[in-house]
């Protein structure tokens, strides 16, 4: 649909996203050293290892022994650390630099880190509960990115963002709009088109989670909806 380049948006309460960086920055290295910067072999055998694969998570299944690497139900978490490719990566993150700095500053540090880790086990969650026999491993961030877009346009709905549309037209656009229309493609491809590689369920997941916990997590006196216009 987009890719997002800037968005215009001062902090406010604190002057470096230090968590925001360090979650981009442990992905980043994820991939490049773990996944082998994308190698096949390397990805599959993280994404057997460390990813959420429904029918394992549910004690349905076992993991074969030399794949396993840590107990089952940490992979609600750890899938959101791996991804399947560089376009995979990217994507993701550059959502979260763009909107996770201040989504960051709305909720302080210490609460940004549980809110990003809480989006990203409900988007797991909501991918495992709908076939729970499933084999296939969930991998990527965007169960999470999906709660951080969310907590953004409930925050900051009126700011303007630049993005490139159709990965090539520069275009500045106020969140409402954009993140509301990338919301709805989510949804549509989660509950209305069958078929498709990408797991909209997560991001479905992931997006409610965070429209409900930013309405908790964020600071006393940090309103909902401002009116700004960046």
């Amino acid at each position: 649909m987009f890719i997002p380049l800037y968005d215009h948006n001062r902090r406010v309460h604190i002057p470096h996203p230090y968590v925001n960086l360090t979650i981009i920055g442990a992905n980043v290295l994820i991939f490049l050293f773990y996944q082998g910067a994308g190698d096949q072999q390397a990805v599959g055998a993280s994404s057997y290892s460390f990813g959420l694969i429904p029918a394992v998570f549910f004690d349905i299944r076992d993991l074969a022994p030399q794949l396993q690497m840590l107990p089952e139900w940490m992979s609600i978490v750890t899938y959101a650390f791996l991804h399947g490719g560089y376009m995979h990566l990217i994507g993701n993150m550059l959502f979260l630099w763009v909107f996770g700095d201040n989504v960051e500053d709305a909720m302080g540090h210490v609460r940004y880190l549980a809110f990003y880790l809480i989006c990203a086990a409900a988007g797991g969650y909501a991918y495992a509960i709908l076939d729970m026999n499933s084999e296939v491993p969930l991998v990527g961030a965007s169960g999470a990115v999906s709660g951080v877009v969310a907590a953004y346009l409930m925050l900051h709905p009126r700011v303007k963002i630049w993005v490139l549309a159709l990965g090539r037209i520069p275009l500045r656009l106020t969140a409402n709009w954009l993140l509301g229309a990338w919301i709805l493609y989510q949804v549509v491809n989660a509950f209305v088109v069958e078929g498709g590689q990408v797991a909209f369920v997560a991001h479905v997941g992931g997006l409610i989670a965070g429209a409900v916990l930013v309405v908790v997590f964020r600071r006393k006196g940090v309103r909902l909806f401002d009116r700004n216009i960046a």
